[in-house]
């Protein structure tokens, strides 16, 4: 399993679009993603989910990545982090 931290830039923080960006690179891999704020986790392949974490800007998400392209998706999913929040 790999972890990394990021903390939300965009001033909304997670709101549709970029939950559904995230839900979406997610989907591409075959490794479990949850994403955990202050105690409240999410697989990030569902939107809703992701919504429902109520992150907003200055909040530090903790991402777990666990499976056989693991190392490929956190590559990926910092990238969406980066590009959409």
């Amino acid at each position: 399993m790999q972890t990394f931290r990021y903390t939300i830039q965009d001033e909304i923080g997670i709101h549709a679009r970029p939950a559904n960006m995230l839900s979406r690179e997610a989907g591409r891999f075959s490794s479990e993603i949850r994403m955990e704020v202050d105690g409240h986790t999410a697989d990030a392949k569902r939107m809703m989910q992701l919504m429902r974490l109520d992150a907003h800007c200055g909040d530090q998400i903790t991402v777990y990545v666990d499976g056989e392209d693991e190392t490929e998706a956190v590559q990926a999913m910092l990238e969406a982090f980066s590009e959409n929040l």
